[in-house]
């Protein structure tokens, strides 16, 4: 049978899974008059809310006689995880880049995974139809890329088709033509059918999948040999432990669901039924003569974070699984399929650390985790530190930001105070493009203090580089915040009187407890107030102070918002309804003698 596997790389909204959309539609997948939508293969909640793809997902096609398995991956580099390990089941990528932007730091990084691997590039020059494109300019930029990272000579010599992916057009000059055929007949062409081994059977698991009827299926490239249904296998795992198993079902990708098959032979993708205990990395093998596949490794994490269960007086109000072994059981669950994250124990048995790769990576973690109805408590995010050759060592990323010329300033000042240094700077039409190099610790809370400082303009990426010495403090939230003295639920008349103080982050009538933080403070230093007073009633009425109460709407904070604002001291509180902001330790006394035993520690 004839196969093409393909992967689709590019950076965040290069227009990936509209590619997807375009060749599911052009090669009839769905009937002429299906409704189907737009952004077809993000089927998940959060990747629908927030117009990303967070997990790689496979669909097949079938063109002029030819199966083509297509997978989508995450443009994110929080989620490079998942781009890492399906490339493995690919022979060649789509590269897109914007015929505008062209190749930013995430492009850069996928690139070097497939060059690495050796899998044949095609570059699509995306978004031709956009005012201000430089088609031409960025085909340089790409060539120049693959020659920096050492693309071979093959590779080097890649073809490149223009067109839009929104107007569903793609040809191999820029020419604007009808549908993408053009962009099919390349894959044909260009990237070359599974390299079908002989010999036993060799299988790699990448990815994993699960039905509450068929329990958990294995998903990966049957690499040598014939995988068949019933037949015998061996598993053979990352710590040298062989399990005999057997195979139950055997599915291959059909459009965007699944065909149950007999057998499977080398070079095309398939998802196996009724293995036990497996994880991602693992190999099946022939039964009588196993022989493992090499390992897939992805790049180390670079953040970490303290989940705990939640400890505040209102514990256990909203979430189903609120006790520790929830905690814990979900944590490791997750681990199974998420290749880049970590989970440790920690000296306390409510507490864990989660290793990550920033702070969209875990952020999505612990909203995934909220719906699915668990309370918790998540701490301030911390980056790794290593030490290397004596000397104490922090990430470094490369960030890049587009912004309007007139925001330029702000946005150099912005960066530097956060110890980051400039290196490039380039005017690329009205946008001026500007490259930094920065330690990760400065790039938490940047994203917001930039937004708001180009009057939401700035467009921003940034790329693990690599570790480089310390750079000593960078200097955190200037203001305080307001904590509350009482448990109880607010009332308008106190939060008026209060709002000269700080912007609140509570509406009058909300619940809340000793220790909460329920508004930031104009100035620094903490400050607990009482914001649960009511009016005292008398007799005497006045015409002019009985007005009603003018109250000004509360700063309503997404959760990776949250994860930027708070301090060393200060954590998280998750449920399913609420996100609650809040000191670790809730007892002002108990703050203060903390406070003081540093203090003296310090002297």
């Amino acid at each position: 049978m004839n196969i093409r596997n393909i992967a689709i790389i590019a950076h965040v909204d290069h227009g990936k899974t509209t590619l997807v959309d375009k060749i599911l539609h052009a090669t009839k997948v769905f009937r002429d008059n299906q409704e189907t939508g737009e952004l077809i293969m993000d089927s998940n909640d959060l990747e629908r809310e927030r117009g990303i793809t967070i997990f790689s997902k496979n669909a097949s096609v079938q063109y002029n006689g030819v199966k083509i398995n297509v997978i989508d991956t995450p443009g994110h580099s929080d989620f490079g995880g998942e781009v890492e390990r399906v490339l493995k089941m690919a022979d060649g990528v789509l590269l897109l880049v914007d015929a505008f932007e062209g190749p930013m730091p995430q492009t850069r990084f996928v690139l070097q995974k497939a060059l690495h691997l050796n899998l044949h590039p095609i570059v699509v020059i995306n978004k031709v139809d956009k005012p201000n494109c430089r088609p031409d300019e960025v085909h340089d930029a790409v060539f120049e890329l693959f020659f920096n990272l050492d693309a071979t000579e093959e590779q080097l010599n890649f073809p490149t088709y223009y067109g839009s992916g929104k107007n569903g057009w793609f040809n191999d000059t820029n020419v604007q033509c009808e549908g993408i055929t053009p962009l099919l007949d390349g894959i044909i062409k260009h990237v070359p059918p599974p390299v079908a081994n002989e010999g036993p059977l060799q299988m790699q698991i990448t990815s994993l999948d699960y039905s509450s009827f068929l329990g958990r299926i294995a998903i990966g490239k049957v690499a040598r040999g014939v995988i068949r249904e019933n037949q015998p296998i061996a598993l053979m795992q990352a710590d040298g432990t062989v399990k005999k198993s057997k195979v139950r079902e055997l599915y291959v990708f059909e459009g965007m669901g699944k065909k149950k098959v007999g057998e499977v032979v080398a070079g095309d993708l398939c998802a196996v039924v009724g293995l036990e205990d497996f994880n991602i990395g693992d190999t099946i093998a022939d039964a009588e003569n196993p022989e493992a596949l090499p390992l897939i490794s992805v790049d180390e994490p670079t953040m970490s974070m303290l989940f705990s269960i939640n400890n505040s007086p209102f514990f256990g109000k909203d979430g189903k699984f609120v006790t520790s072994r929830h905690l814990r059981d979900r944590l490791m669950k997750e681990t199974e399929k998420n290749l880049a994250l970590r989970v440790e124990d920690t000296d306390s048995a409510d507490s864990f650390l989660v290793y990550g790769r920033g702070i969209l990576h875990l952020g999505i973690l612990v909203e995934t985790m909220r719906r699915e109805g668990y309370e918790l408590t998540v701490g301030q995010p911390q980056v790794l530190v290593k030490h290397i050759d004596g000397k104490k060592c922090e990430p470094y990323e490369n960030l890049v930001v587009d912004v309007p010329a007139e925001f330029s300033g702000k946005v150099i000042d912005l960066v530097t105070q956060r110890k980051g240094e400039l290196h490039v700077m380039e005017t690329k039409g009205e946008m001026q493009h500007l490259e930094f190099e920065i330690p990760s610790r400065g790039l938490i809370g940047l994203r917001s203090a930039m937004l708001t400082g180009t009057a939401g303009e700035a467009v921003m990426a940034h790329r693990f580089v690599e570790y480089k010495p310390w750079k000593g403090s960078i200097p955190g939230r200037n203001n305080g915040v307001l904590l509350s003295k009482n448990q109880a639920a607010t009332t308008a008349y106190s939060i008026d009187k209060l709002q000269d103080r700080g912007s609140f982050f509570v509406d009058p009538g909300e619940e809340v407890y000793v220790g909460q933080i329920i508004a930031e403070h104009i100035k620094p230093g903490d400050l607990v107030v009482n914001a649960t007073e009511g009016k005292k009633l008398t007799n005497h009425r006045a015409s002019g102070s009985d007005d009603s109460v003018r109250i000004v709407p509360k700063t309503l904070m997404t959760l990776e918002e949250c994860m930027e604002y708070i301090q060393q001291d200060e954590c998280i509180e998750v449920t399913p309804k609420n996100i609650r902001l809040r000191k670790v330790m809730l007892d002002e006394e108990d703050r203060k003698k903390a406070s003081k035993s540093v203090k003296a520690e310090v002297a």
